[in-house]
């Protein structure tokens, strides 16, 4: 895993021109949401994942509602809170003009841990299926999201505009 989290920070790096490449920002985060942490005052959207919005209900398996962005956001916490300090290298700005980044905690892809557990899910729309694999490992083991039933992130937010 960390030779995947190394190749994926070449991998990024190379996404950015040399004239913009700057060093990656490290220190100590904050959990906005299961997919945004802040670090020195800078709002950081995790690339290529996208975790359910704290508003957000999902089924666990017998069925029963729980906030599973909330569950999302406390395990990612949890695991930033284990791993210190996070560093992350800027990729992109996204709509809200946060920077969008990939992160690393102790040498883990954190996007990648998130998909692998079940918190989160690959986006392919920003990840080129980055994360597949590990969105694909969590299915299969039925973990965090997948033991029960959800709206895909970036689904339930078209629902919600809509209502």
């Amino acid at each position: 895993m960390i030779a995947r989290a190394a190749l994926l920070l070449t991998a990024a790096t190379a996404l950015i021109p040399l004239s913009a490449a700057a060093a990656p920002l490290v220190g100590i985060p904050s959990v906005i949401d299961g997919d945004t942490i802040e670090i020195h005052g800078q709002r950081i959207r995790l690339n290529g994942i996208d975790a359910p919005e704290s508003a957000q209900l999902c089924l666990d398996a017998a069925g029963k509602k729980y906030r599973c962005g909330q569950k999302a956001s406390l395990a990612l916490a949890d695991f930033l809170k284990a791993h210190r300090p996070t560093s992350c290298i800027e990729v992109d700005r996204d709509q809200f003009r946060r920077m969008v980044a990939v992160c690393t905690a102790g040498g883990i892809d954190i996007g990648e841990w998130m998909v692998r557990k079940g918190y989160a899910v690959d986006w392919p729309k920003y990840s080129a299926g980055f994360y597949a694999k590990a969105e694909t490992d969590a299915r299969t083991a039925k973990r965090g999201l997948w033991a029960g039933s959800f709206d895909r992130p970036w689904e339930w937010r078209k629902q919600m505009t809509v209502e």
